[in-house]
């Protein structure tokens, strides 16, 4: 069975919202002045080791219109346009950007049937609302945090009060000076 891992850039104060320049977020950004070439490395092994990826409807459509126009040396951009993408939900009715995959029914079943596929990890990135529900139904299976040190004070966090959940620690190491790698299932 394939694991369902979540990776998030995460604050210190749990927010995981606008960690890229794009978005409407008054604070989007706040990861790009600790970008190394660690937490690069990290990333693109991360999209290699998965089968495809599981995003909500807002990543998604941030993503879809980031990715489809970049190339890179590394693959990495070939690989988002590529991997098969499955888009939890209730609103939209089509997806334009290449291999990307429409769940609209019971979310809970319909990710229990992409576990039980053989293949590599399923990837989730960014997707606020699609965590906690996965979260709810117990779907997730390991955590990848990378820890930044901001405190932003507002914004869309992780974890939401009220969802206790006892984690493992599987892995702590930092990327770079300032931001730490947490593993955790």
């Amino acid at each position: 069975m394939r694991k369902i891992v979540v990776s998030e850039f995460l604050s210190l104060d749990g927010v995981m919202e606008g960690p890229g320049n794009q978005g409407k977020f008054e604070l989007a950004g706040w990861t790009m002045p600790y970008w190394n070439t660690e937490i690069g490395k990290f990333k693109k092994e991360e999209l290699f080791d998965c089968n495809c990826l599981l995003l909500g409807r807002i990543t998604y459509q941030g993503f879809a219109e980031a990715w489809p126009s970049r190339k890179d040396e590394q693959g990495f951009a070939d690989r988002m346009n590529s991997i098969p993408k499955y888009v939890a939900s209730t609103t939209l009715k089509q997806l334009d950007w290449n291999n990307s995959h429409l769940i609209s029914g019971h979310l809970a079943g319909e990710v229990m049937m992409l576990k039980e596929k053989s293949g590599k990890d399923i990837l989730v990135a960014g997707s606020s609302v699609l965590i906690q529900t996965l979260m709810a139904h117990d779907l997730i299976d390991e955590f990848r945090l990378l820890l930044y040190p901001v405190i932003l004070g507002s914004g869309k966090r992780l974890f939401k009060d009220g969802s206790f959940k006892k984690l493992k620690e599987v892995e702590a190491k930092a990327l770079g000076k300032s931001v730490m790698l947490l593993k955790y299932r």
